[in-house]
């Protein structure tokens, strides 16, 4: 493949996914995601869509029953978590995956486990609790002490450890104060500016899109638009399904 060519190939793409939970019916019916490159990526729909469904699929939590994964152009789908967290994407859950009876260090530690120098593990924990002063402070709490803000600080920060080009994130502000819920949205620009994609599913569609680059809507497994985030804010079509009277002012 040509240099060209590699430039031309999209980050991450999604083809034509169908998938469900064991032997229950298709979650996932034809879903498409296309993601580029350096964006903050916001994939809304309503309860049952599919959404949390999708990132699972990607990272390979979920078997594929029709359809391709690829990143920069190579198929993952089929692959095991482990190995698509290897090939530099990382998922954090709706609830976290912290290990509440470690402490904070001891959680950023885990984030890099499947880093061999354990030189470079420490190097990078210094890094991260560099940039997060509240969790260089508690880097001895037990992380299941501390408030919801701060694990999903701890939670997001830990994704800095393997350095992924891909972070994914399921209903980041789910549970949080406001103010606590501007820190997680300034933490995932942070992110971007320093070349990393991030995708998220919000259920907070329009404080999502808001914070976004580019918005996805998914509704009965099915991708439905995809576009600048401004776009899917100001479409009327969308506002009166899935974003509700307050959007026309946001």
């Amino acid at each position: 493949m040509s240099e060209q060519a590699k430039a031309d190939v999209p980050l991450l793409e999604v083809t034509n996914v169908t998938a469900g939970y064991g032997r229950g019916p298709a979650i996932l019916n034809g879903a498409n995601l296309t993601v580029a490159p350096g964006q903050v990526q916001c994939i809304i729909g309503p309860n049952g869509a599919g959404k949390s469904t999708l990132l699972k699929a990607i990272v390979g939590m979920l078997p594929l029953r029709t359809g391709e994964i690829r990143f920069k152009g190579e198929r993952i789908d089929g692959l095991r978590p482990d190995e698509v967290l290897r090939k530099g994407i990382c998922f954090v859950p709706q609830e976290r995956a912290l290990f509440p009876k470690m402490t904070v260090r001891e959680n950023l530690r885990m984030g890099g486990y499947v880093l061999e120098d354990k030189a470079q593990l420490e190097e990078r924990i210094e890094s991260v609790l560099e940039q997060f002063p509240i969790l260089r402070e508690r880097a001895h709490q037990h992380a299941g002490t501390m408030s919801g803000g701060q694990q999903q600080m701890l939670a997001m920060a830990r994704t800095l450890i393997i350095e992924p080009q891909i972070v994914m994130l399921d209903e980041p502000s789910l549970g949080l104060a406001p103010q606590i819920v501007e820190q997680m949205f300034a933490i995932m620009h942070m992110l971007r500016d320093r070349g990393m994609t991030v995708i998220l599913v919000e259920q907070n569609a329009i404080v999502g899109l808001k914070n976004s680059d580019w918005g996805t809507v998914l509704d009965l497994g099915t991708t439905l638009f995809e576009g600048p985030a401004r776009q899917v804010l100001d479409d009327p079509r969308i506002q009166e399904l899935y974003l509700g009277k307050s959007a026309a002012a946001a």
